[in-house]
């Protein structure tokens, strides 16, 4: 059979990984596919040349990724642009032509997803997104073909792996966030502007795809509770190990009795789930299923041959699938696209969890049970209490606090009494709690 002629936009880190991994296993590839696969056409307004393998076997390289979407010899597009614009503009103009895509763009999913599927739907042609979430991790193709036989409860994930490194060596050698973070910059894990990956906006990308891949809903990203790591401090995370918790920045999507939970804060989790070992620029993806239970899937959640890897294993599945009647396809969002339900994201003061409260109150007798007597009044109840010793010449005490479940506005009311006593200083440090129970 003729080769499948690829057109790659983008010579970046991973489409650069994605020519190498095409190069050097083209033959594994051929087995597998069915047919061979070859580069033909890519754009890229700048790459280095001495660091990708295999750049002598693309048909030609331009400047212009338009012409390679208008390209007729060109069957499958593969977009490693990333960003919303051009990249919304290129894959519908793919699409337009009949071309197939594979992307690794998450904000382009998580923002224009709805919008690219319906087009590729009605032109009968795939789009494939594994790389978009967690990297190397098949986290896509679980949730749409391995577990769909379950009724999927809860999503937990660290899908950031920034974060993820600031928070391990903050625990592990209890160092400062901004110490940290310029250790992640020099070292090529955190962007020069971080913030993406350090007040969640990466991870809510993610987290919006899964969700919908979970629950049947559409892609619904400006729904998605958003909470970065930047002001956790050393000692909230020295407070939580010897209470038996890590702090992980997690995205969580829930099914609860009045809607959907889309999520991205710092999580307190009890130090012996697997999750909370999950260190460094890893990532890891707890999914619980009625049927199957909790599966954790981990991995490299970035660089350039693991998230090259779940690029061409889409291209594959895409080559697989090029004779098969559209209608009967893997659905793009897991369920049916007339199957897609409106079932309502719950905004976050109608969320459950248990807290972890940090505040500063005056050393005498009286006040700890004030504050707890407003944390009653308001329906909380204490599963906790940790009173640091008092340092020499201080009248104030660090006051640590645990709470069982309670829904957000609740403790928003109290932490608003709380923060109004005089015998109060300074802010409270509230951070959500989770059990992940199987």
């Amino acid at each position: 059979m003729e080769p499948v002629n690829i057109g790659l936009l983008g010579l970046g880190t991973v489409g650069g990984g994605t020519v190498t991994v095409l190069t050097r296993n083209a033959a594994e590839i051929a087995r597998r596919a069915g047919r061979d696969i070859r580069i033909s056409h890519a754009a890229a307004r700048a790459y280095d040349p001495e660091r990708i393998e295999g750049l002598d076997g693309i048909g030609r390289i331009s400047d212009d990724a338009f012409a390679v979407v208008d390209d007729p010899e060109v069957d499958i597009i593969i977009e490693l642009i990333g960003g919303y614009s051009p990249a919304r503009e290129l894959v519908l103009r793919a699409i337009a032509n009949g071309k197939h895509v594979v992307t690794a763009n998450k904000a382009l999913i998580a923002l224009h997803g709805n919008e690219i599927f319906a087009a590729a739907q009605e032109r009968g042609v795939m789009v494939a997104f594994e790389a978009a979430v967690a990297g190397g991790i098949p986290i896509i193709k679980a949730l749409r073909e391995g577990l769909a036989a379950n009724h999927i409860e809860w999503i937990a994930g660290i899908i950031n792996g920034t974060g993820n490194f600031i928070l391990t060596e903050m625990r592990d050698k209890g160092r400062d966030f901004a110490e940290v973070l310029a250790e992640a910059q020099a070292l090529g894990y955190a962007e020069a502007d971080p913030t993406f990956d350090v007040e969640g906006i990466d991870a809510a990308h993610k987290l919006t795809i899964l969700g919908s891949l979970a629950f049947g809903i559409p892609l619904q990203f400006d729904k998605t509770f958003t909470e970065g790591i930047s002001r956790i401090e050393a000692q909230d995370v020295a407070y939580a190990a010897e209470l038996g918790y890590r702090i992980k920045h997690l995205g969580i999507a829930r099914r609860a009795a009045d809607g959907i939970e889309l999520r991205v804060h710092p999580t307190l989790i009890p130090h012996r789930r697997l999750i909370a070992n999950v260190d460094g620029v890893m990532n890891a993806v707890l999914v619980k299923g009625d049927a199957v239970g909790p599966t954790l899937y981990y991995g490299a959640g970035a660089g350039a041959l693991p998230t090259a890897s779940a690029v061409v294993a889409d291209v594959v599945d895409v080559v697989r699938a090029l004779t098969t009647d559209p209608n009967n396809r893997v659905p793009h969002l897991a369920f049916q696209p007339t199957e897609l339900e409106d079932t309502p994201v719950l905004p976050m003061e109608e969320v459950e969890t248990a807290y972890y409260l940090r505040l500063t109150a005056l050393d005498r007798p009286g006040v700890m049970a004030g504050i707890a007597g407003i944390l009653g009044e308001e329906g909380i109840s204490i599963e906790a209490i940790k009173q640091k010793e008092p340092v020499a010449g201080e009248t104030h005490v660090p006051l640590i606090m645990l709470t069982h479940q309670v829904r957000e506005a609740g403790m928003n009311r109290a932490l608003e009494r709380i923060s109004a006593l005089d015998v109060v200083q300074g802010e409270i440090v509230r951070i959500r709690m989770e059990a992940l129970a199987g």
